[in-house]
């Protein structure tokens, strides 16, 4: 209801239709819009800048208040860049395929491209509502045949390529394949047999070329679940059974597409180096790819040809080797199964393959078997046995490790529980051995010398000892130094519908054939039934699209040098996982309506510039997976001239979650906020059961009843207001409390900034008729402050000056004289263009109002004289025998003369002299008075 005797009051019916009205200006003139290079508008001259926020996954819950926070961030800064001179790339899309969709899918009938494209629907008619300076012609999603032809182009520019090591680069394999021909090179065909190349079967050829391709089909150990019929995590699986349904989970070997992803692992880790990220994310992958050197030791096995190799870090310690341990699915354990080993050790591996790699790891209880295979320590000379233990797992190094219980933690529990011997090898600073428990660390070996052998390592410091065990295995031919990666190469498979097909076909002898690129996209067919298929072995759900699946070279796409057109082969029925669109989209925005190329090259060298994304903002919860992988396809792009640029995020920026108030009972469970109430005291009550919980910080969630709805706030406040209280919030950086009742506050001063310019009585404009001084000198440490804040994305604090100088500038609350107070025209003129980047629809409409022309989003950034910036005068403390007893003002400029005589004029000062002249007086410039008195 509007106020009677103020009807052009500031409140959430004006601003909303404030808001709705210059939301559709901007979209009517295309003020969003930003050209690229060759097109009408672009200009050459300017600096670029681009800044990009994570694209989202559109849920069908919509956005909640935690999602703008980046994108407020960003779209401030890519204003406020706008009005400094630069042309600035601020695009938007969706990360649309995923699993959410087709589970949805599954459970109600409809297709997940129905839900997920009302889904996008609903984003971006939120997204719209903020106002947000997005480009809106370059939005595309993951899902759309025209982006995800581009990741199936890629897919296959991995496949057609390997990592030479040579050159440290990506480089076509059909350069490969043609030095393998040329020299007509002798290649392993199976264990222990070398064949010419040009006496190679297709399928041997294929083979040896797929164990140098950057995107190969490997075997890779999963948890199949024949009731749910899906692969499932290790998370998804307690004690052998599906997380979802207590259904059994069988361990099975699967052979699937993946990424080699631990070929750039060096370059992956040194480049960190040459970005401007997080130091804690660059920890993250750093220990993600797990970089360590150490030695591989080739053990002899007895009645085995092939030696047990296994990697260590500490190679000093093998004189402690007392027994190994191999994983249960080692080949090593699979031959003594094979020849009739005992039977406890064939059960033990059955049931241990069928536990999670995580159960495996976080049991506490040590659990293992003989083998009743023996190897020889190659420093002792001793036969030491080899046991399997489901602790050790078959993807990590080589599946096997030599055990030194003294100095490891686990091989100590383990030869404690199974009586295994336990000798010290390393005297360890400042620790006594018991022998008691596992000491670790380096310090001086012990009990490390043979003659036999000739390797004597007593007295060495740790490090020398390393250098010369693996001094002394080369020289033995019994190993050598090798350094070994925590990262594992990229499983790139999913038994899922709703993801990007792999644009590749089988042929009746499973040899693979890549689909020629006029045959992209191969688009998802369309099923009815999505659910998964319950079988013993993997059948994901596109197996049942059969006449999809069931095709001929020809019709498939595939280049007939390679496969005659007639030929019948099936298509692959895994799909992409949901974020292979997630890993280059950022290379799309700079053409996004480019059909010749994924990106077109002029778009790409002026958008990524030298060093890529100017600055790139989203959850920390990235860090590692998402922000690895798109580093990997990057550089793998980078390495075949496709980009320009080394790394694809020059800058990268975390920001905070947005937390919300949730209540906890005694026993720490919690309730959801809808069945709580407060009491009068402050104290809050369950309803239910009216016992007293206690109001906690906790993450937004449905089952909380305590997700915020933007929507709401919007209509309640106005969205300028919404993005000044996020930014307001506190640092970016930090994880804060949603609290409803703080954004009141941020509302008042809007409507304040309102009554600076506008009259809520008549809806006149309001301006002061002369600038003073003081306000004007503030105006201009203002805008020189958030300036500097906006650059480094500390928008709370520049929103603290914006206050501060409307409060100084407002006027008397009895308005007598509209001419009393507030700004003048040129001080509201430079004043909404600092406001614009926070709050543009309200600076947009004073802009109008004040009668100046074009957009104030558009307008130069103010500048502002430097003399302003200066202090005119500087308080000094004034001390009498040591004490300080007053404070003056004095000019800056002051010499210590007048410096002096202001002191001594002071009242303070002159009644604690009591009429007498001070013995001496010390004046230290800009920092104190001293007064010395007699006596």
């Amino acid at each position: 209801m509007v106020d009677q005797q103020t009807p052009h009051r500031y409140d959430a019916r004006l601003a909303c239709e404030i808001e709705l009205r210059w939301q559709a200006e901007w979209q009517r003139s295309g003020a969003m819009r930003v050209p690229n290079p060759g097109e009408a508008g672009f200009d050459a001259s300017k600096p670029k800048f681009y800044v990009l926020d994570m694209f989202p996954y559109p849920s069908g819950a919509g956005l909640h208040v935690g999602h703008p926070e980046g994108y407020t961030a960003t779209d401030i800064l890519s204003r406020y860049k706008v009005m400094r001179g630069f042309q600035v790339l601020h695009p938007m899309g969706w990360d649309a395929f995923g699993l959410p969709a087709e589970q949805y899918a599954i459970t109600t009938g409809v297709h997940p491209e129905v839900t997920t494209k009302k889904a996008i629907d609903n984003f971006r008619r939120q997204l719209q509502r903020f106002g947000f300076m997005y480009d809106w012609s370059r939005e595309f999603a993951t899902i759309d045949p025209d982006y995800y032809r581009w990741t199936q182009w890629i897919w296959l520019l991995a496949y057609g390529s390997w990592f030479d090591p040579a050159v440290q680069a990506a480089r076509p394999i059909a350069e490969l394949e043609s030095r393998l021909a040329g020299e007509d090179r002798s290649i392993e065909t199976a264990p222990g047999v070398h064949t010419r190349w040009s006496a190679c079967t297709r399928r041997q050829r294929q083979a040896y070329l797929d164990s140098f391709r950057l995107a190969y089909l490997g075997t890779q150990m999963v948890n199949w679940c024949a009731k749910l019929g899906t692969v499932l995590a290790n998370e998804e699986v307690i004690d052998g059974r599906s997380e979802r349904g207590g259904h059994p989970v069988v361990r099975m070997p699967l052979r699937q597409w993946m990424f080699r992803i631990t070929a750039y692992a060096d370059r992956l880790l040194a480049d960190l180096a040459t970005v401007d990220w997080p130091d804690s994310t660059r920890t993250m992958q750093t220990e993600w790819i797990g970089r360590s050197e150490g030695a591989e030791i080739h053990f002899a096995v007895d009645g085995e040809r092939e030696p047990l190799t296994v990697f260590t870090t500490r190679p000093d310690t093998i004189f402690g080797a007392t027994y190994m341990v191999v994983a249960p699915e080692h080949p090593l354990v699979q031959r003594a199964i094979a020849r009739g080993a005992d039977e406890e050790l064939a059960a033990y591996v059955a049931w241990a393959r069928n536990r999670s790699d995580v159960e495996r790891q976080e049991s506490k209880k040590k659990s293992g078997v003989p083998t009743g295979l023996f190897a020889v320590n190659p420093a002792t000379g001793k036969s030491i046995p080899i046991w399997t233990a489901d602790y050790v797992l078959i993807g990590y190094g080589t599946g096997a490790i030599m055990a030194v219980p003294a100095h490891d933690e686990r091989d100590f529990e383990f030869a404690k529980a199974f009586t295994l011997p336990i000798v010290q090898v390393v005297e360890i600073d400042g620790v006594p051995w018991t022998g008691e428990a596992a000491t670790t660390g380096e310090g001086t070996s012990v009990n490390s010398e043979s003659q036999a052998s000739g390797l004597h390592l007593k007295g060495m410091r740790t490090a020398e000892a390393k250098r010369a065990v693996i001094a002394w295995l080369e020289g033995r031919g019994a190993g050598s130094l090798r350094v070994q990666y925590r990262l594992r190469d990229w499983l790139f498979s999913r038994q899922r519908y709703w993801g990007e097909p792999f644009p590749v076909v089988f042929d009746a002898e499973g040899n693979h054939y890549p689909v020629g690129d006029r045959a992209l996209p191969v688009r998802l067919p369309p099923l009815a039934d999505y659910s998964p298929v319950e079988s013993d072995t993997p059948q994901p759900p596109l197996a049942k699209a059969r006449e999809w699946v069931a095709t001929t070279a020809g019709e498939a796409g595939v280049d007939p040098s390679l496969l005659p057109p007639s030929t019948p082969v099936t298509r692959e029925t895994n799909t992409m996982p949901g974020w292979a669109g997630s890993c280059w989209y950022y290379l799309r925005y700079c053409s996004p309506k480019c059909g010749s190329a994924f990106v077109d090259p002029e778009a790409e060298r002026y958008w990524m510039g030298k060093n890529g994304v100017d600055l790139y903002v989203g959850g920390s919860e990235h860090a590692v997976l998402h922000l690895l992988y798109a580093r990997f396809w990057h550089k793998m792009l980078f390495d075949l001239g496709h980009v320009g640029t080394a790394e694809p995020m020059a800058r990268l920026f975390h920001q905070g979650l947005i937390t919300s108030y949730a209540y906890q009972r005694a026993d720490r469970s919690l309730v959801p906020v809808d069945e709580v109430e407060e009491r009068s005291d402050g104290t809050f009550m369950e309803r239910a059961s009216g016992e007293r919980v206690v109001q906690i910080v906790a993450k937004m969630s449905k089952s909380l009843r305590n997700v915020v709805n933007p929507d709401d706030v919007i209509a309640e406040y106005g969205a300028d207001t919404f993005r000044l209280y996020e930014m307001y919030m506190g640092p970016l950086e930090a994880s804060k409390p949603w609290n409803t009742r703080d954004i009141a506050g941020v509302f008042r001063f809007l409507q304040r900034v309102w009554r600076l310019a506008v009259d809520e009585r008549d809806g006149s404009l309001l301006l002061a008729r002369t600038a003073h001084a003081d306000v004007e000198r503030q105006l201009a440490r203002t805008i020189h402050k958030v300036g500097q804040d906006i650059e480094r994305l500390a928008f709370n604090t520049a929103i603290a000056s914006l206050i501060e100088l409307v409060n100084a500038a407002t006027r008397p609350t009895e308005l007598k004289d509209p001419a009393d107070g507030g700004l003048t025209h040129l001080q509201l003129q430079r004043f909404l263009r600092v406001l614009a980047p926070f709050a543009p629809h309200l600076a947009e409409e004073l802009w109008r109002r004040l009668g100046e022309s074009g957009s104030v989003c558009a307008a130069q950034w103010p500048t502002v004289d430097a003399s302003l910036l200066e202090d005119q005068t500087v308080e000094l403390p004034v001390q009498v025998q040591g004490k300080v007893r007053a404070r003056i003002t004095i000019p800056t400029n002051a010499d210590a003369a007048e410096v002096e005589r202001i002191a001594l004029a002071d009242a303070k000062v002159q009644a604690l002299l009591g009429g007498k002249a001070p013995r001496k007086v010390i004046v230290v410039p800009r920092r104190m008075v001293n007064l010395v008195l007699e006596g």
